[in-house]
């Protein structure tokens, strides 16, 4: 019994395949880096910061190597007290999230982090720390919004 039409397109197939596979690793091979001298190897920068395989005209500037930073530029650092609103609050467990006005992030916070009781809804300051599980607010204190009276 001779071969079905299923396993000759199989076999058709896997020949194919490695028929591809012998042709990628010959254009690999030829368009192979090695041995080239340093001048190949060399990129420049302009005063702009693009990179080309040829020096750029023009007078070129010298640049203290201080002035050079590699790496990420370092942020100013932000104010540690941010504000919010209390989004939940569950008294009997101790616990709630506040809604941060700045990056509109929800960040919990326990009842031993609070300085005096807070309501849902309610506006507060807080600073935050990173912790395992994300960050959590403390210390926590509303913001007294009603205007005091000084009769």
């Amino acid at each position: 019994m001779g071969e079905s039409f299923s396993k000759k397109e199989k076999k058709n197939k896997k020949a194919k395949a490695k028929e591809d596979k012998v042709q990628k690793m010959r254009e690999r091979k030829a368009s192979n880096n090695k041995g080239k001298g340093l001048e190949d190897m060399l990129a420049y920068v302009d005063e702009n910061g693009n990179l080309s395989s040829s020096p750029p005209k023009g007078k070129s500037k010298d640049i203290a190597l201080d002035d050079i930073r590699i790496g990420a530029t370092p942020r100013p650092p932000e104010d540690p007290t941010r504000t919010g609103v209390v989004t939940f609050f569950n008294l009997s467990r101790g616990f709630g999230f506040i809604t941060d006005d700045k990056s509109k992030e929800s960040v919990f916070f326990h009842i031993n982090q609070l300085s005096q009781p807070v309501k849902e809804k309610e506006k507060v300051t807080f600073s935050w720390e990173r912790t395992a599980r994300g960050y959590n607010a403390v210390d926590v204190k509303p913001i007294d919004s009603k205007p005091k009276n000084t009769f």
